[in-house]
């Protein structure tokens, strides 16, 4: 069983009737609903209102993958929970951003770069090209899928280049966007989805909730790194090896030469 936690801001719909009015259960709660389609997958949500954002020391070590939709409210994130999130993933936990979450601080601070974009809220057609139909993430997909209406998104994108790209975005206007992108930070998997704008319908589209299952299951761990931000010190006498020093040492018996 992959144990999944849906993080959601929840500020757009209790602010804007329009996106009420599309995600009257939150689009957290939707994301979740067409994740329990798969039953490989046990499913919790957690919003930015909660203590700690949801995301404590206890539920992150109960997440295999973790889901980030974010928008207006990226700088009330606070800084701990975003290295107590990035942690867990270099240490093996799975990451999908979605849509407005490129500007999140916790995808910016594993991408290491602006992951500015350009955009335009017009309501056009988007069509979603597999790029990598032998992709985990592609499977079960046709060539491509539209969605009826989407903010666009388009190039440049200020990313460091995927690990494996999946998707391709072509708009109405014209633009084009790398829309599925993968990497790896550790042990751990992210992939970024740009469909998922907070004022259509997008994440009640079967394709895109097809795609979201294929992605929880591919960033599953595959091991892991119980702590990976550590950089402990291995004491002469406790070597694999019998091993007598040799030079001048800047560090006494047990200090830690790191943070």
């Amino acid at each position: 069983m992959i144990r999944v936690t849906v993080w959601g801001e929840n500020v757009h719909e209790q602010k804007s009737e329009v996106v009420r009015k599309v995600y009257p259960e939150g689009m957290h709660e939707c994301i979740a609903a067409g994740l329990r389609e798969d039953a490989g997958l046990a499913v919790r949500t957690a919003t930015l209102q909660q203590p700690d954002h949801g995301l404590t020391p206890e539920v992150l070590a109960e997440t295999d993958v973790l889901t980030w939709w974010g928008h207006c409210a990226h700088k009330q994130v606070d800084d701990a929970i975003v290295e107590r999130v990035q942690e867990r993933v270099l240490g093996g936990m799975g990451l999908i951003v979605l849509h407005s979450g490129h500007f999140s601080k916790i995808f910016k601070r594993l991408m290491g770069t602006s992951c500015a974009l350009k955009w335009r809220e017009a309501g056009e057609r988007e069509r979603v090209w597999v790029c990598n139909p032998g992709h985990a993430i592609a499977r079960g997909l046709g060539e491509c899928f539209e969605l009826p209406n989407e903010e666009m998104y388009g190039e440049p994108f200020g990313i460091p280049a995927p690990d494996e790209q999946v998707f391709i975005g072509w708009f109405e206007g014209g633009e084009v966007f790398r829309s599925g992108c993968c990497w790896r930070r550790g042990a751990g998997k992210v992939f970024y989805f740009q469909p998922g704008h907070e004022t259509y319908p997008i994440y009640r589209d079967a394709n895109v909730q097809l795609v979201l299952r294929n992605a929880v299951n591919w960033a599953a761990p595959e091991g892991g790194w119980a702590e990976p931000l550590k950089a402990p010190n291995v004491p002469v006498e406790k070597a694999r090896e019998k091993l007598t020093p040799k030079g001048p040492s800047l560090h006494k018996p047990g200090e830690a030469g790191f943070r």
